[in-house]
């Protein structure tokens, strides 16, 4: 069985793509072929000119960093030690960093997040939202060009959602990163992303603006709900509403 086929997508530099679609369209499996994990059975994917398969793990983790829904297990490790772990792709054998500034970086990286006053504590009795914040500053300390994010506000409430996309939108307009981001919000992605790709049944049906991607008629055939698409109020980007179905 083929998850995903017919897919032509090039991504610019500095971009921030979101992809959606529903339960088992793709998205997942697309996910794990752009950062190296799984191979493609066929075509090829290709970063800078040179496929993903010829990088070195090393030299790939250099290039981009995968943040997954769960972001960062509650292990029992104090946040700064496990934000000084996403320096590991720069570590020599002997265990030291090729960047002597590292610790400035790190520092640096805990004043943005505002972690700290959280320095010293472990992680497993920080809350989710503060778990989040850390599994983004480790990956921040991994200095990628490509930042990957499979479904990363799933299990935060509205507050935390917004702080984790605008600490991501601040850090892509400083550092230029690109960004992917694998999203079931699709109010969120109207908000921040500059374009998406629509998937359904492991093929593209679209790839273009919100505004011309989240129209009523594309989110009805590929999600078979009824939408109501508004303009936000303050933005102007598409709003996804639902109707109920009558009785």
């Amino acid at each position: 069985m083929t998850a995903l086929s017919r897919l032509n997508w090039t991504i610019g530099e500095g971009e921030w793509w979101g992809i959606i679609g529903p339960n088992g369209s793709g998205k997942s499996t697309l996910m794990r072929l752009l950062s190296g994990v799984e191979p493609a059975s066929s075509g090829t994917i290709t970063i800078s000119g040179k496929s993903v398969t010829a990088y070195s793990r090393k030299e790939l983790s250099r290039l981009m960093a995968v943040l997954q829904q769960e972001g960062i297990a509650p292990i029992h490790y104090p946040v700064r030690e496990v934000l000084e772990m996403g320096r590991y792709p720069y570590l020599d054998w002997l265990g030291r960093d090729a960047n002597d500034d590292a610790d400035t970086l790190i520092d640096g990286i805990m004043d943005k997040l505002e972690l700290q006053e959280l320095a010293d504590r472990p992680l497993d009795e920080l809350s989710g939202g503060q778990r989040q914040r850390v599994a983004l500053g480790q990956v921040m300390a991994q200095e990628p060009q490509i930042l990957l994010l499979d479904e990363p506000t799933t299990f935060l409430d509205i507050r935390y959602q917004q702080q984790f996309m605008e600490l991501v939108a601040d850090w892509r307009r400083e550092a230029g990163i690109t960004v992917i981001a694998v999203l079931h919000d699709l109010n969120l992605a109207a908000q921040y992303c500059d374009k998406l790709l629509v998937l359904r049944d492991g093929r593209a049906v679209g790839m273009g603006t919100p505004q011309e991607m989240l129209t009523a008629e594309r989110i009805r055939f590929v999600y078979e709900v009824e939408p109501v698409v508004v303009p936000h109020p303050a933005s102007g980007v598409p709003q996804v509403l639902l109707s109920r179905k009558p009785l």
